[in-house]
Formats: C-alpha cells, sequence, structure tokens
C-alpha cells in the first residue's frame, strides 16, 4: 500500500541487534511500561509452564534460539537476488519457497518480498504490534516496536526516512506495508551502482537490517570504510 492508503491489521503476534546505521531520537516511546501484547505473552507463558505444555527451560533455549538469529541471513539472501537473475524471480515470486534455500522455515507465515527500483521505496511497519520475519532478519530493533514509529511511519513517511538519514528525490514514490500475523514483508534494496564485480560476500557486507525493513539504503561508503 501507498504513503495515501489505510492500513488493515487483522491478528497480532509478537517478538535488538546493533546496526551502522544511527536510530532516529524520535522513535522511541515515552513511557517503558509493558504493553497489552507484551502482558498477554507473559500470561501465556506462564500459562504453558503451569499446564506442563512447556518448562520454563525449553521456553528460554526457544529464546535463545531466537536471539542467535543475525540480519546476515537477509543480507545474504539480498546479494544472491542482486547476482542470480533465477533466484530473485522466485524469490519476488514465492518467498517461503525461496529462502528454503537457506535452510529457513517461515512456518505459518506467508513471506512477501518488496523490490526497491529507481521510483520505488517500500518500507514496512506493524502498526499494532511487532510482527517480523525474524527467521530472516532476527528480533526486531525497539523502534520497529515503538508506538512512535509504528504511528508516524503511516502519516509522515519521509519524515521518518530522513531521521534514519535516507533522503529520497520527490520523484519516488514511498510505498508503507502493513505486516499481518500470517504476513510478512522483506525488503530488497536497489543494488547499489559500481558493484558489477563485486562478490556475494562484499555485497552482503552492504545490506543491513534496516536496508531490508526499508528505512535506509546499501551505502557502498560503508563497506569501503570497512
Amino acid at each position: 500500500m501507498s504513503e495515501q492508503d489505510g492500513h488493515a491489521h487483522h491478528r497480532q503476534d509478537h517478538g535488538h541487534l546493533n546496526d551502522t546505521h544511527r536510530h532516529p531520537p524520535a522513535q522511541p516511546d515515552d513511557t517503558t511500561s509493558p504493553g497489552h501484547y507484551e502482558l498477554m505473552i507473559l500470561a501465556m507463558r506462564d500459562l504453558l509452564i503451569e499446564k506442563g505444555i512447556l518448562t520454563a527451560d525449553q521456553i528460554r533455549r526457544g529464546l535463545e534460539t531466537l536471539d542467535s538469529w543475525q540480519p546476515s541471513r537477509g543480507a545474504e539472501i539480498a546479494a544472491r537476488a542482486w547476482t542470480d537473475p533465477v533466484f530473485k524471480r522466485r524469490l519476488l515470486a514465492d518467498g517461503n519457497e525461496a529462502v528454503a534455500d537457506f535452510g529457513i522455515d517461515m512456518g505459518g507465515a506467508k513471506l512477501t518480498v518488496l523490490e526497491n527500483t529507481d521510483t520505488v521505496q517500500n518500507v514496512v511497519v506493524c502498526t499494532l504490534c511487532s510482527c517480523y520475519p525474524r527467521a530472516v532478519l532476527g528480533l526486531p530493533p525497539d523502534w520497529y516496536r515503538s508506538k512512535n514509529y509504528r504511528a508516524r511511519i503511516v502519516k509522515e513517511p519521509r519524515k521518518v526516512l530522513s531521521e534514519f538519514g535516507t533522503d529520497l528525490r520527490d520523484d519516488v514514490v514511498v510505498r508503507v506495508h502493513d505486516s499481518l500475523a500470517d504476513l510478512r514483508y522483506l525488503v530488497l534494496p536497489r543494488r547499489p551502482p559500481d558493484t558489477e564485480h563485486w562478490s556475494r560476500d562484499e555485497l552482503a557486507a552492504i545490506v543491513t537490517r534496516d536496508c531490508m525493513v526499508g528505512v535506509a539504503n546499501p551505502r557502498v561508503e560503508a563497506h569501503a570504510a570497512a
């Protein structure tokens, strides 16, 4: 959906990784009190333990698995798509099928991959909670879960992007996509020019988590400085 489109949300799902891009100062919320869905998660955890369905250790180990997921999996996917036209077509047609090549199982969620172009910048949000392609990108950053980001990216996407250091030409359309419990989005960034002879590892090194959410774009100078 575009900047002007409304957003529909039907079901909810929940879930900090460092990034080379600065986090916009306006995104964190004014309160640190747990929200409705955080309280629901805590209550569900306690109920699972009380009913003997899961143990506290099993839940802990599950969380450790989540913590071990890194954005590099998404970066590797983007780099392959940039260098393998057949894989790119598969990725855009059926994200779940394509990422299975990397051993990634999206579970019951559908993965839709959005391609940025010279004239379109895609941005992802979850307006009611924090639905996020964790199997590909790891845990969502704090700013993604904040109420501030979730509200502002819909109303003033260009201003929010500028706070991430992403300034777009006037003729570039910003499309904001609202994730659902059974639908996840992943942005395929636009490949920077003058990278035709780069290896996949070199290309993956410039694809950050923020690029795959759509609030940033790959920067060649970041690779040169590394």
